[in-house]
């Protein structure tokens, strides 16, 4: 989905990602340590925004490989409180989609 303008969450999302995957290749044995990363980078820096949210982040890495990739997700939320946030990085050899989640306490 398209962000528009960078907003603070997307800024937020996209620095987890640059630095838990940076300049790397895409290597199948790394790929479970920089999801972790991202995600708990991303809660991190959203937590520490100090708004009165609930957080989900999800990542997904794919290799580029010439494969198609669809993904969806649905919540039963308060719009006018609650929301999300998808980014799309790439590289020459990798996605990674980060989506992240904020419910209103």
């Amino acid at each position: 989905s398209s962000l528009g303008k960078r907003t603070e969450k997307a800024s937020v999302l996209l620095v987890a990602i640059e630095s838990a995957i940076g300049g790397n290749a895409y290597q199948h044995s790394k790929v479970n340590q920089w999801t972790t990363s991202v995600v708990e980078q991303t809660l991190s820096q959203l937590t520490k925004l100090g708004k009165p949210f609930k957080y989900i982040v999800t990542c997904v890495i794919m290799q580029k490989n010439g494969a198609g990739l669809h993904t969806a997700s649905s919540c039963f939320w308060d719009n006018s409180s609650d929301g999300t946030c998808t980014v799309r990085w790439e590289n020459k050899t990798m996605y990674c989609i980060v989506s992240a989640f904020g419910l209103a306490i």
